[in-house]
């Protein structure tokens, strides 16, 4: 072992040296893997998502409110929600290419339905406490 002496610390250098390099590499890596991944232009942000959710919900629970067969409701609802659409900005494709992007992000989605949820709660609630007064 003695003969391997010299060149074992000359190795251990540079093994150490690629160590910290592997190691540097090894955290930018993980750093860059570990950042939130970026929503696409194209899907809409979470309350935009919900707003149109709320406007979809409503229009649905008047068309249901109406006691019209289905099939004439919707004639009625697909100008309406034409009309939300274009109130909102969005098309059938960024409402396509919004829903997959947060099925594929469960935990956004579940905030989002929350906020729908909530909104529409609150709305019944102002709803009642009209009706009442």
């Amino acid at each position: 072992m003695t003969n391997f002496a010299p060149y074992m610390n000359h190795s251990c250098t540079l093994n150490t040296l690629k160590c910290y390099i592997g190691l540097v590499f090894f955290i930018a890596l993980a750093l860059s893997s570990c950042q939130k991944e970026k929503r696409p232009a194209d899907v809409l942000t979470p309350e935009e998502l919900s707003k149109l959710m709320v406007d979809l919900y409503l229009a649905e629970a008047r068309m249901a409110g109406q006691n019209i067969a289905t099939d004439s409701a919707l004639k009625f609802f697909i100008p309406f929600e034409e009309k939300l659409k274009l109130k909102h900005g969005v098309g059938d494709s960024i409402i396509r290419k919004s829903y997959q992007y947060y099925v594929g992000h469960p935990e956004q989605l579940e905030k989002i339905y929350d906020s729908v949820i909530d909104t529409l709660s609150l709305r019944e609630q102002r709803e009642r406490t009209k009706t009442f007064k």
